[in-house]
């Protein structure tokens, strides 16, 4: 009884995924109809970006939002030699920013249409709830 419990929990908790490719996200986006929130981050040296990926991005009200609303895509700008991406990655991170982050803000993060269009972006950290913030997406549903 408690195996099956878990399961059916595990169903209704779905922890946001986070992809790395833009284009692949815009491609679920068309098919699915949903926002893609891109949030560029210096994963391992800028304060403002791990506090915003805990305190909110990583939140469970977030999270559960996303799940069933958003695709995500994370570009990170680590700067640790342990932390480095791969050449693609990073290729792809910069192609990004050369788009939606020309001055190369962090955090910064991005709400666009399926269409790549901008509806919104939020320069550094977003100082509210997960659930405010979470408000705010949601009212840019079309």
């Amino acid at each position: 009884m408690k195996l099956l419990f878990v399961a059916l929990l595990g169903l209704f908790i779905v922890p946001a995924l986070w992809m790395g490719n833009f284009t692949e996200a815009q491609k679920q986006a068309k098919a699915t109809h949903k926002q893609i929130l891109i949030n560029f981050s210096g994963s391992d040296w800028c304060g403002p970006c791990i506090r915003l990926r805990k305190e909110i991005l990583e939140s469970e009200s977030f999270e559960q939002y996303a799940a069933a609303n958003l695709l995500l895509v994370r570009a990170d700008f680590p700067r640790q030699k342990k932390n480095q991406l791969t050449k693609e990655q990073i290729k792809l991170n910069e192609s990004l920013a050369e788009v939606y982050n020309k001055d190369g803000k962090f955090p910064y993060t991005v709400l666009v249409d399926e269409n790549g269009k901008v509806l919104k972006s939020w320069d550094g950290f977003p100082d509210e709830s997960p659930q405010a913030f979470v408000s705010e997406i949601d009212k840019l549903k079309k």
